[in-house]
């Protein structure tokens, strides 16, 4: 028995009925778990941030309930919360379908209302391997086997349903929302491992009201009109092929919007004192060993051989930047030094991961180096915020947040560097006046960094900034600048990126505006469609004043009915149309159609003014 108080005791002495869970020292725990009555706790109610991703996982259990009981010989795996809902693996003789969804959401229900009390108990790993053997439930034996606790926790849905789990759970089965759907089913090897078992995955989302469900399904069914894929193929930007599994193959319009881009990010960089360099594609494997990226990186590199010597594509630009640093001596009078690069990298990503442009194996980073101070992090650290929040801005995304990634598991450098660079970074952040979450153990392996996160229309997270701060790979690979006091010193490298990769952020770019791009960032501007083949005289005369203008435009002479035409050049998001008739050859003029269907009639002048202001480039 406890000799304290119990949460559920403390939750209703305090008043707060609708609590779910509770909080210690930034910890979650269950109601059922006891505590000193003067504890500080906070009450996990529907509102808290953390309740949704507890629910989830009580409903996740609940799956896996209705999942046995409708099916008693399956084997239960793995049940985690993920994004936006929840999975579990299961063996079974069964093939589950879609066709199944609607009976197992039915039991489902049944559970929740059945309202079981949900019991949190504590088992010898012994006691725990040989309750889950008895019950036939190898998946489990095995993960028990492998932990390397002396004691399991495991949850009983009363004496209907156990698994295995660290909670937090909610108390009762009927806390569980009723508002959940099965969006579909895959095969998932075991533990990821493809000489294992196959094991039946079956995905469900779930949220606290009808209303969050519906939003969440109408923007699944939008993000599927969205899909970058999709948009690319009716734009006619690009295409991926086996050949060349997790590459790109940019078309002339996708060049375009890649280049446009790119010039844009160098004009802003340029503007912010960055010079620009090009490192080598393949390095020697020494340098990757020195630099720790072999010991910690090395299976996702590409290898190649040649004259007996080990080369690596470059899966990241910063060992390259240290080698340009290195040539000549440089002074403190020299820093801060800020090195940008358009780097080409090359990662070898598992197939399965790869999801067109945005999850690749070649790819460009906007990636630039600071070479600084440690008195300069904080004004560097600033500075950044600035670029990086007016490109976003531009861009059209008004807000983003930072998470903090500190410390990971597997790092070099000792603990008084991890402390003084994340305590540096931490000041800088909030001097710069960012607020930030922490993202415990997501630090880059050398130094602690900030990830900037974008929502997109439809609230999507989109993870693509970051700067990290490195004490160390300077110092590793001999890179030094002479200090005031005449002696040398490592300098602090800063790498940081705005876009990340620019293919991925082609491709957010793509899914934001459904295709639909700002008019400076179209491959295509305008395109001026003939009602008949007389008029291409005309067509072309405007065609030549336009194009030495700088407007991205195209002729459409086809022999087709300017109906199809108009179709055409929606289909792939065309900003403007310029339709030509006998009429507006004979006055002299345009009739512009946008995408959203307004029509105007400008003459020719007044129709480039007008396009050229829609098409300027953002500022620097």
């Amino acid at each position: 028995m406890c000799n304290k108080i119990s949460g559920f005791e403390l939750a209703k002495r305090n008043g707060a009925k609708k609590a779910i869970a509770m909080i210690i020292d930034e910890t979650a725990f269950d109601l059922s778990n006891c505590v000193e009555e003067t504890a500080d706790v906070e009450f996990i109610t529907e509102a808290h941030p953390m309740a949704l991703e507890i629910m989830r996982h009580t409903t996740s259990h609940i799956m896996a309930q209705s999942l046995k009981e409708i099916w008693p010989n399956a084997k239960i795996a793995i049940g985690p919360v993920i994004k936006d809902g929840f999975y579990y693996d299961i063996s079974c003789d069964h093939i589950i379908t879609p066709d199944d969804f609607d009976k197992i959401e039915k039991k489902m229900r049944e559970i929740i209302k059945a309202d079981y009390r949900i019991k949190r108990e504590i088992l010898s790993k012994s006691a725990a391997i040989e309750l889950f053997a008895a019950m036939n439930e190898p998946f489990k034996v095995e993960l028990i086997r492998d932990l390397d606790a002396e004691d399991v926790t495991l949850y009983w849905h009363e004496d209907k349903f156990v698994d295995l789990c660290r909670g937090p759970h909610l108390p009762k089965t009927g806390s569980a929302s009723t508002h959940f759907k099965l969006m579909k089913i895959a095969g998932a090897y075991w533990r990821g491992d493809s000489k294992r078992e196959m094991l039946q995955r079956i995905y469900a989302t779930s949220w606290f009201s009808k209303k969050e469900l519906d939003t969440h399904l109408q923007n699944l069914e939008e993000a599927e009109k969205r899909d970058h894929r999709k948009i690319a193929k009716d734009m006619d930007l690009f295409h991926m092929q086996d050949e060349s599994p997790g590459c790109v193959f940019w078309h002339p319009k996708g060049w375009t919007i890649y280049n446009v881009l790119k010039n844009y990010m160098r004009r802003c960089i340029r503007k912010d004192g960055y010079v620009e360099v090009c490192t080598p594609q393949m390095i020697d494997r020494s340098l990757w060993e020195a630099s720790g990226h072999w010991d910690k990186y090395r299976e996702y590199m590409f290898i190649a051989e040649s004259e007996d010597r080990i080369l690596a594509i470059k899966p990241m630009n910063c060992p390259g930047a240290v080698q340009i640093f290195k040539q000549g001596t440089k002074s403190y009078r020299n820093l801060p030094l800020r090195m940008a690069e358009f780097g080409c990298c090359h990662r070898n990503e598992p197939s399965g991961a790869l999801y067109g442009v945005m999850r690749v194996r070649g790819f460009t980073q906007d990636d630039a180096h600071i070479f600084c101070t440690p008195n300069q992090i904080n004004s560097e650290t600033k500075k950044f915020c600035l670029l990086l929040a007016k490109v976003y801005k531009d861009l059209g995304f008004e807000s983003f947040s930072v998470k903090f990634s500190d410390r990971p598991e597997k790092r070099t450098g000792s603990d008084e560097i991890w402390d003084l660079s994340e305590d540096l970074l931490k000041k800088a952040t909030s001097d710069a006046g960012l607020t930030f979450t922490i993202n415990k153990g997501e630090g880059a392996f050398y130094g602690p960094k900030l990830e900037f996160v974008l929502n997109d229309k439809l609230g999507r997270e989109w993870q693509c900034g970051t700067l990290q701060v490195d004490f160390q790979l300077p110092e590793k690979l001999g890179a030094t600048y002479i200090g005031e006091d005449g002696q040398k010193h490592p300098p602090i490298m800063l790498h940081r990126a705005v876009l990340g990769s620019l293919e991925r952020f082609i491709g957010i770019l793509l899914e934001h505006y459904a295709g639909k791009l700002p008019l400076w960032l179209s491959p295509v501007q305008l395109v001026l469609a003939t009602i008949t083949n007389d008029l291409d005289d005309y067509a072309k005369e405007i065609f030549q004043t336009f194009d030495k203008n700088g407007i991205r435009a195209e002729l459409d002479l086809r022999p087709e009915k300017i109906s199809y035409k108009i179709r055409n050049c929606i289909m792939e998001k065309i900003p403007i149309i310029a339709i030509i008739g006998a009429e507006e050859a004979q006055k002299r003029c345009l009739t512009l159609r946008y995408l959203d269907g307004e029509q105007e009639t400008l003459s020719i002048n007044e129709a480039l003014t007008k396009i050229n202001d829609l098409c300027r480039l953002p500022e620097v």
